[in-house]
């Protein structure tokens, strides 16, 4: 075997590895005899098959299989004596690959860059803290009991009103056309839900107990139901029983409806989950301006193919979530794109490349991993997110590596962010909520705002350490 550098540009390197025909016929010929040792053929006991005739019967089959073995083995033989990292797969060329004649082809490979990282020590961040008010803890208590509230009989006789309820028999055709899921008894509807198609509710404001009444409407064109979709439908209402929306009392009674043991469990649970908002908000932000640090701390190019690989990604994803588009590689995602959210979509995809290999770079120095513990977690929330059909995804993971590697990827990311935010410098300060909602806002915005969004959060900075320097601490290494 010979093993030839030909191209050592940028960061790309190109190697030709040539392979005599005895070299491959040694290869041919041994995985030939491990097959004779336990074929069965007709007249020859296994084993003693000649190679001759194992090498009629399955010399074309052992040939492709010995040109991947061959071309795997030797692939990695030159990454390996040369000490190459590779970004992404290397490609392959065979250049000639016959009986009797050896092999030859080309490797193209580019490499992960060399950098140094950047003392992240000296990488200053501002963390802005909040706590949810007991106002904003009211708030949310009382949007639960909205949501829990009950109806009660209105015994004097008015007009229904939006916010009452209406207890209605009703029966609806189209084109004079009964059909299933239209009728129905004693439906207790509640004016205003909008549970109901177009303005069916609404005509029945001022309505009274008693009264008959024909409403009628036009499903939208795209209603689940095809039979209703865009059609006009009448329906004869019986209005039975008037109600009024009763709010609940907030006390120990109505926690434990909820299924907790007091109402001041209750409380504790809203403002629990309230903090864990507020404490998203303040991730995000930290975490953006941890990645803005550290990608104008680090500058070299970035491999192509690995460049190539994530602004593809990035399209596949616009286009699923805005068109629901299938992920098909074969599709042209950049045709509606202008020349300007083309370059907006690479500049993304450069800035991810780069800030993930810098990440992978500070993991892997300072023996940052994924335990099998926590990948576990992960699918098993992953699982969660459908309902009756856990073991599918269970089952799914276990088969597809890739997609367990996407799981494991951004959890390596989040651990690597909190062992940097550990040793960096970080000042917290407490902030009101209406402030971290306007950082955590500014954290999201697009790397063509970064520049404004950066004086933004200066300035306000500026303004929340006036407000709440006391409240300051830093964190040193």
């Amino acid at each position: 075997m010979q093993i030839t550098q030909t191209k050592d540009k940028d960061l790309e390197r190109e190697f030709k590895v040539t392979m005599t025909a005895d070299e491959v016929e040694e290869q041919v010929s041994n995985r030939l005899k491990e097959i004779g040792e336990t074929v069965k053929i007709p007249g020859f006991r296994p084993g003693k098959v000649p190679l001759n005739i194992l090498k009629s019967r399955y010399g074309q089959a052992v040939m492709g299989e010995v040109l991947e073995k061959l071309v795997n083995d030797s692939s990695m033989k030159a990454i390996n004596e040369n000490n190459i990292k590779p970004a992404m797969q290397p490609k392959i060329e065979v250049k000639s690959f016959e009986e009797g004649k050896g092999l030859e082809y080309v490797m193209t490979v580019e490499i992960v860059p060399e950098f140094e990282v950047a003392d992240i020590k000296k990488i200053k961040l501002n963390k802005y803290t909040a706590t949810p008010d007991e106002k904003t803890i009211k708030e949310s208590l009382d949007r639960i009991a909205a949501s829990q509230k009950e109806f009660e009989t209105i015994k004097e006789k008015r007009a229904a009103k939006t916010g009452d309820a209406v207890v209605i028999d009703f029966d609806g055709s189209v084109d004079g056309k009964s059909l299933p899921g239209m009728k129905g008894e004693g439906y207790t509807l509640e004016l205003g839900s909008k549970s109901f198609v177009d303005t069916f509710e609404d005509q029945l404001v001022g309505t009274k107990v008693g009264e008959h009444k024909t409403v009628t409407v036009t499903f939208p064109e795209n209603y689940n139901n095809q039979e209703l979709a865009g059609k006009e439908a009448v329906f004869e209402v019986d209005v039975k029983e008037l109600k009024k929306s009763v709010p609940p009392k907030m006390d120990d009674e109505f926690a434990k409806k909820l299924g907790f043991d007091s109402l001041d469990a209750l409380k504790d649970a809203v403002k629990s989950q309230i903090q864990a908002d507020y404490d998203q908000m303040t991730r995000l932000h930290i975490k953006r301006q941890l990645l803005d640090a550290l990608d104008e701390t680090h500058k070299f190019d970035v491999p192509k193919t690995m460049l190539e690989a994530e602004y593809n990604n990035i399209l596949h994803q616009l286009a699923h979530q805005n068109n629901n588009t299938p992920h098909d590689e074969n599709c042209d995602h950049e045709k509606d794109l202008s020349e300007s959210e083309k370059k907006e979509y690479q500049t993304i995809a450069e800035r991810r490349v780069r800030l993930g290999l810098v990440l992978a770079e500070i993991g892997q120095k300072n023996k940052i991993e994924v335990s099998q513990t926590e990948l576990q977690q992960a699918v098993i929330n992953e699982a969660r997110k459908y309902s009756g059909q856990e073991q599918q995804v269970f089952e799914y993971y276990q088969k597809n590596p890739k997609a367990l590697e996407n799981l494991r990827a951004p959890l390596y990311e989040e651990k690597t962010v909190d062992f940097i935010l550990e040793i960096c410098s970080v000042n917290e300060d407490k902030v009101s909520f209406d402030e971290l909602l306007k950082f955590a806002e500014e954290a999201e915005k697009p790397l063509s705002d970064a520049k404004k969004t950066k004086k933004t959060t200066k300035k306000a900075s500026t303004k929340a350490k006036k407000k709440t320097s006391s409240s300051s601490k830093k964190k040193k290494d």
